[in-house]
């Protein structure tokens, strides 16, 4: 199997592979919990065939994913991988709380390093905006910690194009996280190009459409209509002869070079599937006939069914009102 390649993501010098690995999966979400061993061994894995930007977060378990990819890069395996964390969400009486206070930012930078037990994050993203603070004073706190040597780069999650530009002028914004797969594109028309303009790298979770087989959209309502969608992917996949998730990602791929997909899964054959869609080549008319299968309102039913905020609610404060606070 040939080795993945790398890219640059975003304008400020980091460099990844062209595909990651979010680790999601093997410690919350879509089931229990992966036995730890074959989660090390699928980590290692990744790593050996290039596949070196990994992706968590510390509301993942919460915490025990941070743990489990700290025991992952022990042994110099450390120095091989970019390994990006997030920051923003916990769940303190079993309810989502977003903060971006800079006490807790600085709190939560401290946790992470502690529980992968490094010394310097790679890419350290706002999992999500907390809308009562201006993304001026989260991301002054950010630009502390990348002055103070505990991370090198900064990251947005679900974040609105305004907060962006106004997050991007406080300290350069590396990479923005957004879901974009065939199944959910409406980070075309705002984000992605925002994003272009300033030079921001974009990693897509969800690459795989993790909407489009369960939640809101796996409803009885929304089932029949999306599972046509679905029969046409097919067709196409079986025409290239490849698998359907195979050519989802391959279509990402495509979107531009600086798109990084970070498809997560918990088992090898499925990690290596993911990597063969770099092999898949979509010519611009089959680009164009995988769109009009999934256009921007074809899909129905909502990305998330229980309240957890998108970039369509991450707008802050203006920076004035938190200054006249103080």
């Amino acid at each position: 199997m040939a080795k993945v390649g790398r890219m640059k993501l975003g304008s400020q010098g980091l460099e990844v592979s062209l595909q990651g690995l979010g680790c999601m999966g093997m410690s919350d979400a879509y089931g229990p919990p992966k036995p730890e061993p074959d989660m090390i061994a699928l980590i290692h894995h990744a790593i050996e065939s290039g596949v070196t930007f990994l992706d968590t977060s510390d509301v993942y378990g919460p915490h025990t994913n941070e743990i489990l990819l700290g025991k992952a890069l022990k042994g110099g395996v450390r120095e091989k991988a970019e390994l990006a964390t997030k920051f923003g969400g916990s769940f303190p009486e079993g309810k989502l709380e977003i903060r971006g206070d800079p006490a807790y930012v600085r709190a939560a930078c401290e946790g992470s390093l502690k529980r992968l037990d490094i010394d310097c994050i790679d890419l350290y993203y706002q999992h999500r905006v907390d809308t009562r603070v201006p993304i001026e004073v989260t991301i002054g706190e950010l630009k502390k910690l990348v002055e103070e040597g505990k991370i090198k780069y900064i990251g947005m999650s679900e974040a609105s194009a305004s907060t962006i530009r106004r997050a991007h002028a406080v300290h350069p914004i590396t990479a923005v996280q957004l879901e974009w797969s065939l199944w959910t594109r409406d980070v075309e028309e705002e984000i992605v190009p925002t994003c272009r303009e300033l030079g921001i790298g974009i990693v897509a979770y969800s690459p795989l459409g993790r909407g489009f087989l369960s939640l809101p959209r796996f409803q009885p309502e929304n089932l029949e209509h999306n599972k046509t969608i679905f029969e046409r992917v097919n067709e196409l996949a079986a025409k290239k002869g490849c698998t359907p998730s195979q050519l989802a990602l391959a279509w990402v791929h495509h979107q531009g070079k600086d798109v990084c997909p970070i498809p997560g899964t918990t088992k090898i054959e499925n990690f290596n599937q993911n990597i063969g869609a770099l092999s898949v080549k979509l010519t611009p008319e089959e680009m164009a006939e995988l769109e009009s299968f999934v256009a921007e309102d074809a899909v129905k039913g909502d990305r998330y069914g229980d309240g957890i905020p998108t970039w369509k609610e991450s707008d802050t404060p203006p920076l004035s009102s938190w200054k006249d606070a103080q």
